[in-house]
């Protein structure tokens, strides 16, 4: 997997969060949230957000449980052009973030771009999953 998110600064420790046993997870992968509690890999734009994999879930190990990062200052790939300021929303499976519109729901934002970036572009965010809001 590539473009996995980089934690810069903790603000707060992660949560626990339920995962498949039989999924494999990659430390700093963006995660999306699914009912009840549980984290699974993001696969598209603007998902709700669960988080940022705390560490690696290797597939069928027997583990059920995964740290999740929801708040931090995290290193993350642009995916596409990102103005300072603007709120983020998890990029379709390629962890990496994309610019939030009004079309996106408060529980897909995923925080605040720190710096401005280009395309590719690797920028600081401000990770504040619940934060809400919408962008735009």
């Amino acid at each position: 997997m590539a473009n996995e998110a980089s934690l810069r600064v903790r603000i707060e420790e992660p949560l626990p969060f339920t995962v498949a046993d039989g999924t494999g997870i990659e430390k700093g992968a963006t995660l999306r949230l699914t009912d009840p509690r549980t984290a699974a890999a993001n696969t598209a734009n603007g998902q709700m957000a669960a988080g940022i994999a705390a560490r690696e879930k290797v597939a069928s190990d027997g583990r059920t449980e995964l740290a999740v990062y929801r708040r931090g200052w995290f290193d993350m790939k642009c995916s596409g052009a990102v103005v300072l300021g603007s709120k983020l929303v998890f990029a379709g499976g390629d962890n990496c973030v994309v610019q939030a519109t009004s079309a996106h729901s408060g529980a897909a934002v995923i925080g605040t771009a720190l710096e401005t970036g280009a395309d590719n572009e690797v920028i600081l965010v401000d990770l504040n999953i619940g934060g809400g809001g919408v962008g735009g």
